[in-house]
């Protein structure tokens, strides 16, 4: 829906007055189109003394025919490598950049920090280094969100310097319009990299979306058949003819089926009886009421549709040994997983539950070649939070670093990058699409 505060904000009449008042004023963010490049911009790059990621971001570089920032004028996105940095001391090499290079950041600017995970540094000093950089990163994010700006910490762990290119690709385009003050790990995969076609990543790939038919299930669907993968709709049988609508759409297919039913599991399993590649887990409910006032059919319908449901899935897919070689699972969180949020205490707990439930798999599904991820969605502009009392909405859009609402398809472009087979470092993480919320997380 459209955001009418924005568009009065920003008007050529009451912009200035706007501004004189401290309002937010959101910026229209870049989002990714057809034929784009991966970024429209000079790139400024440097790093501290002995980093050691300066050759992959040099590559990676070269092979999306990214631009060089000059010393001087404009650029469209910072990209430090902090790995050399072992001590806090060495922590002003932040300062030497950025401090002149923030002012020449565009609108829709991108700051990424590339940094070891603190745990990998082994060393007490090196440690507390690389752990501060979350703190940086996280303020920073803060501090150019009022331009549409994001700002990202990538933790690469030695070893893995070759499993960049997937996350520093999404993280520099518009695809990441609605994600900042992140940390993303990128870690060293048992299954090799395949060649990619990073026009069409998922080409000859099967995607299972369930919760398919409208929303954000709709535009996950949608984004997984434009980046190339055969799409498996799956929602209730209620939901058949609009299921129906967006598979053929797309030239997928749709399977109708209740996923709290005894059955759905092996009827799942049977109907991918050939593989499947890839398994987004979005289907959910929100069922809200106080603990005081949440009957037990309330809190256990939500807690079979949210989270149950997936677990029984993911069980069967795994003993029909159905997931591919360097096979995907991603599952749909939500700020209030992380956050809580009054009158949420099912859902809070459903959806901080699928967190847990990536963290257990991670390490066995890394054993198998693949890799588990979720998203956690904040304000996304739907038919739900478009129905919501216009206070608490306003309040919604703005409590973010961006100042506005996401859209369906900033949380489909996450789950696509999550997917892509170039992301086999990608594994255990939990992405806020958010927008950088300024509040509980």
């Amino acid at each position: 829906m459209s955001d009418t505060y924005t568009q009065i904000v920003n008007a050529p009449v009451l912009s200035n007055l706007a501004s004189s008042l401290g309002l937010p004023q959101p910026v229209e963010l870049d989002r990714f189109g057809p034929g784009q490049p991966v970024i429209k911009g000079p790139v400024l790059t440097s790093g501290a003394p002995e980093g050691r990621l300066r050759p992959a971001i040099s590559a990676i570089l070269d092979s999306i025919g990214a631009e060089r920032a000059g010393l001087e004028g404009p650029a469209k996105a910072l990209v430090f490598d902090a790995t050399g940095i072992a001590d806090s001391t060495q922590l002003v090499e932040l300062q030497r950049f950025f401090y002149p290079a923030v002012p020449r950041l565009s609108r829709s600017g991108r700051a990424i920090v590339l940094g070891s995970p603190p745990r990998s540094t082994g060393g007490v000093r090196a440690h507390t280094a690389q752990r501060a950089l979350e703190g940086f990163v996280r303020s920073l994010g803060k501090e150019i969100g009022g331009r549409g700006s994001t700002a990202q910490l990538v933790q690469v762990e030695p070893g893995a310097e070759g499993e960049l290119e997937s996350t520093l690709r999404y993280l520099l385009s518009p695809r990441s319009a609605f994600v900042s003050g992140q940390v993303i790990r990128v870690g060293v995969p048992v299954t090799s990299r395949p060649d990619i076609n990073w026009d069409l990543p998922l080409a000859g790939l099967t995607a299972l979306v369930t919760g398919a038919s409208r929303g954000i299930g709709e535009s996950i669907a949608a984004t997984l058949a434009r980046d190339g993968a055969t799409v498996v709709g799956l929602d209730i049988p209620a939901a058949g003819a609009q299921l129906d609508e967006v598979t053929s759409r797309i030239g997928g297919r749709s399977l109708a089926l209740d996923i709290t039913s005894p059955e759905a599991p092996d009827a799942i399993a049977r109907d991918l009886g050939d593989g499947i590649d890839v398994i987004v887990h979005n289907a959910g409910v929100t069922l809200d009421r106080t603990i005081a006032k949440m009957p037990e059919d309330r809190w256990s319908k939500l807690m079979e549709i949210n989270l149950s449901s997936e677990e029984r899935i993911n069980d069967a897919i795994l003993a029909a040994d159905l997931l591919s070689q360097n096979g995907r699972i991603v599952c749909v969180s939500s700020m209030s997983g992380i956050a809580g949020n009054s009158g949420q205490t099912n859902y809070a707990a459903s959806k901080a539950g699928v967190i847990g439930m990536v963290e257990a798999m991670a390490p066995d599904l890394a054993h198998r070649g693949a890799t588990i991820n979720a998203v956690a969605p904040g304000f996304i502009e739907t038919q739900m939070t478009a129905a919501m009392p216009f206070g608490p909405r306003e309040v919604g859009r703005r409590l973010n670093s961006l100042s506005q609402g996401g859209r369906p398809v900033d949380v489909a472009e996450t789950i696509a990058w999550f997917a892509s087979p170039a992301s086999t470092g990608v594994n255990g993480n939990v992405v806020r699409v958010c927008g950088q919320n300024l509040l509980g997380a």
